[in-house]
């Protein structure tokens, strides 16, 4: 009699630990997001806060180095431009024009800062136009607003990473 008590409760036990250990765990944590608390907030306050990965320019590329190209000349052959852009925010620039004067370069040197969109460089100190579009390997000399130069010359705006 005692083995019969014995195998029956050991289906008990058997079939309860069976039972339990097939059921969903029905106390499981659920994340939920919700997006209402972002619908209120500005840029700005998303971008000190971490909620977003914006990339730009400033924190995408490797941008430091020397560029140079040639800019189309209203009165000259050409206006070569190299600039060189160093990590501590300092720049040198070279221009030369081309078939004008005695040919020799005309160096200056300062700081740079990034634009609010982080695409953009301005050089300080310089005169307008001193803003440059900052892309792979290029800077795109933009306008007296900051814009890219559109038309025909368009390319000719463009000074290549040495």
């Amino acid at each position: 009699m005692k083995i019969k008590q014995i195998i029956a409760l050991a289906l008990v036990y058997g079939m309860f630990f069976f039972s339990t250990g097939c059921q969903k765990n029905s106390n499981k944590d659920d994340i939920i997001v919700d997006d209402e608390m972002f619908e209120d907030m500005d840029e700005e306050t998303i971008l000190e806060e971490g909620f977003t990965d914006a990339h730009t320019s400033q924190n995408s590329l490797d941008y430091w180095g020397i560029y140079s190209g040639i800019l189309p000349c209203a009165d000259c052959e050409g206006i070569e431009l190299i600039i060189e852009l160093n990590s501590d925010f300092s720049y040198t620039k070279k221009t030369t024009y081309l078939g004008k004067g005695d040919g020799k370069p005309i160096e200056t040197s300062g700081t740079y800062s990034w634009n609010e969109a982080g695409n953009s460089i301005i050089l300080t100190g310089e005169d307008a136009p001193n803003q440059y579009f900052v892309g792979e390997n290029v800077l795109f000399h933009l306008d007296m607003d900051g814009n890219r130069i559109t038309g025909d010359l368009a390319e000719k705006y463009r000074l290549n990473k040495q």
